[in-house]
């Protein structure tokens, strides 16, 4: 079990396995590595006894530097917005946890989001500490994220990701491509791009792999349907970008339009509809169906986080 952050008793510690690295002690190679928190700060958190080794004893700043050393520490943010759009879960079992996820919430800590998160919020609902995400969606991304329930079979499920048996389809909504053909199936090379939280297509062999079809093609925007094959970062939004029809309301891609953190009201419309495959304690087929529905940002109520219809009412 991880161990949970005092200051927020539904927030799991992140973990650090210490790089190579030339530097003198813990707290130079930490302020290398996250600049954005200033030194002070660092010596803070060690103060407090927010810095820990595996076995959860407080570390000292001045400790060398241990290339593999794991280490613990606690995410802390001064001012935390409250995303203030609800999950809802839609199956619960002895070992799986599956929750429909709306638009703009992590799914785990990052960046200014610590209580804000997926993850967080099903552990206070549940009370299982043991609650770990098999999959990611992208924060901007709605619609179903599969968790594991209990370390004991969490590697049964890992494997079904990791050797590609488990189908995935998402919808979008995005511009009409009405001199293509569909379905169709697209491939390239994805590598990190700039700035870096974006990704670039580059030459060299592909290493992502989407097929498109259209559900309803009508109008100016079309209602797709994707099966991503590989599970690259940014895979979808980079390849509907790249065949001329970014998703609407893509704040990356094809270029960058950055927005307030705080403005809901251009959702990212991509929903990550299905999950299916066999289960592999009880050889059961497993079927599951987000309850959201895209709709165009135009058509929707400024500031849904969702750009969907749901019947989870809001945090």
């Amino acid at each position: 079990m991880m161990p949970s952050d005092p200051m927020y008793p539904h927030v799991a510690a992140s973990r650090l396995q210490l790089p190579p690295g030339a530097w003198g002690c813990l707290l130079d190679g930490l302020c290398a590595r996250f600049p954005r928190i200033s030194r002070a700060q660092w010596l803070d958190r060690f103060g407090r006894g927010r810095v820990q080794d595996a076995q959860g004893r407080a570390l000292d700043p001045a400790q060398p530097w241990q290339v593999g050393l794991e280490i613990r520490y606690f995410r802390e943010v001064a001012h935390e917005p409250v995303v203030p759009f609800a999950e809802r879960i839609v199956h619960h079992d002895a070992h799986l946890l599956v929750a429909d996820k709306p638009h703009f919430l992590p799914v785990v800590p990052a960046g200014g989001h610590v209580q804000q998160t997926l993850l967080a919020r099903l552990i206070a609902a549940t009370g299982n500490p043991d609650l770990v995400p098999l999959h990611r969606l992208d924060r901007l991304t709605a619609g179903l994220v599969l968790f594991s329930t209990r370390p004991g079979s969490r590697d049964a499920y890992q494997r079904l990701f990791r050797e590609r048996r488990i189908e995935k389809t998402y919808e979008a909504l995005a511009p009409a491509l009405p001199a293509t053909a569909f379905p169709l199936r697209y491939c390239s090379r994805l590598e990190r791009g700039a700035p870096f939280h974006r990704m670039a297509e580059v030459e060299g062999a592909p290493n992502s792999e989407t097929e498109v079809e259209v559900i309803e093609g009508t109008g100016p925007v079309w209602r797709y349907r994707l099966r991503p094959v590989t599970g690259r970062k940014h895979q979808l939004r980079v390849h509907m970008a790249a065949l001329g029809a970014p998703l609407q309301g893509d704040d990356l891609y094809p270029t960058l339009a950055p927005r307030d953190a705080g403005d809901y009201s251009q959702p990212l419309q991509l929903l990550a509809r299905t999950l299916s495959f066999s289960d592999p304690l009880s050889g059961e087929v497993r079927h599951f169906c987000s309850g959201l529905t895209l709709k165009e940002p135009s058509r929707g109520s400024p500031g849904r986080a969702t750009g969907a219809d749901t019947n989870a009412p809001e945090a």
